[in-house]
């Protein structure tokens, strides 16, 4: 078997890669780097040259290869090489005539508990939502900030005592509506600064969440340490990274419990099981980053599926609506706040012949939020 020919397809906010063989077996897979979707389209490309020709079997090979011919990486790059490593592993389960994590030393779980995402610009939508989370049966809730998903455009400014104080409030207001039947899992977007991860996480610890998930912004391993010292709550944090030796310098000085590596970001399937084991080893969970497309949704679930560290899966909203629904054929079935494991060749999804026709392309623009001194602030 032999490749013979890649695409990189943009479609609505979402980037793939198909991988399409001499067999008629065509692999599928999703780009994480959202924020730079055109250089990733570029960098597929690029990769792509490469494969045709090759037999899609070798995957490792591959991916060292990729990975290792340039010492210029990164988001946009990275993004690339896992939609493609994703798409080969896809090839490999429907040549088999498998699921692909069963090619991952096969499943560990039937089905894999989720966190549906909840946002709202106002206390009282958050709120709401949380509650029509459990209503809907999931037990845990995410994406979940005590700060508000407000507009970008609207300039920010609060005291630290109203900052901390509003915060707090709001937490504790999420668990008064659900009770300790839903687990809340505190989303703060690298928000704070240390001192200020610290004060708040002691204000909310009351409240028992799940994680407190980007308290400071990531770069800084020793930073995220010194909060992690100092805090009773797990930390979950890796969303941003992208290779195994950042994750092993995160578990390295214990700033982390429960590690996000993005499928879809670090390398496709290949190196999050990579990850996965680090954090084994580590009595580390792994809560694998999801904000993207049903794609994105189906490979997570072959790393879920076959690790024993799993903890809980990032779920986004609107799975089973426009644009969603019309991207993909069938999206993964969902029950009382699990995902059920796909027994379909492969990773279990296919992309709607018409999907790019449908929702055309159409990448995020440069921008970001504003403090009311002018200066960038983080969200």
């Amino acid at each position: 078997m032999k490749i013979t020919k890649v695409e990189a397809i943009g479609v609505s906010r979402y980037l793939f890669a198909k991988v399409h063989t001499d067999e008629g077996i065509v692999g599928l897979g999703e780009s994480g780097a959202w924020g730079f979707l055109e250089a990733s389209k570029a960098a597929i490309e690029t990769f792509g040259r490469y494969l045709v020709g090759k037999d899609p079997l070798l995957i490792e090979h591959h991916w060292q290869y990729m990975n290792r011919f340039s010492h210029f990486r990164g988001s946009a790059i990275l993004g690339a090489l896992s939609a493609l490593d994703i798409a080969l592993w896809d090839i490999a389960g429907k040549h088999f005539g498998v699921p692909t994590y069963q090619l991952l030393g096969g499943k560990t779980r039937d089905k894999a508990r989720v966190y549906y995402h909840v946002f709202g610009d106002t206390k009282e939508t958050l709120i709401k939502g949380v509650k029509e989370a459990k209503e809907q049966g999931f037990t845990a809730v995410g994406h979940l900030t005590p700060f508000l998903d407000e507009a970008r455009d609207k300039p920010y400014f609060k005291t630290h005592a109203s900052k901390m104080s509003d915060a707090i409030d709001t937490v504790g207001a999420y668990r008064e509506a659900v009770g300790n039947d839903v687990d809340l899992c505190i989303e703060i977007h690298r928000r704070l600064t240390p001192a200020e991860a610290i004060v708040l996480a002691r204000g909310i610890e009351q409240f028992n969440p799940f994680f407190y998930e980007d308290p400071i912004l990531p770069d800084n391993f020793d930073a995220m340490g010194l909060v992690a010292q100092h805090i009773s709550i797990p930390i979950a944090t890796g969303e941003r990274l992208h290779t195994i030796h950042e994750f092993e310098m995160l578990l390295k000085r214990g700033a982390v419990q429960y590690v996000r590596p993005d499928v879809c970001l670090v390398g496709g399937i290949t190196s999050a099981k990579k990850i996965a084991a680090l954090a084994e080893a580590n009595y580390v969970g792994v809560v694998p980053h999801n904000p993207l497309s049903p794609v994105s949704t189906a490979a997570c679930l072959q790393i879920a599926a076959c690790i024993p560290n799993f903890a809980l899966q990032e779920y986004p909203i609107g799975e089973q609506e426009a644009p969603k629904n019309e991207i993909v054929k069938s999206a993964i079935h969902q029950e009382d706040g699990y995902l059920i494991l796909p027994d379909a060749p492969g990773i279990g999804i296919e992309l709607m012949d018409d999907a790019a026709e449908k929702h055309p392309f159409t990448p995020r623009e440069v921008s970001t939020r504003l403090h009311a001194d002018g200066s960038v602030i983080d969200q």
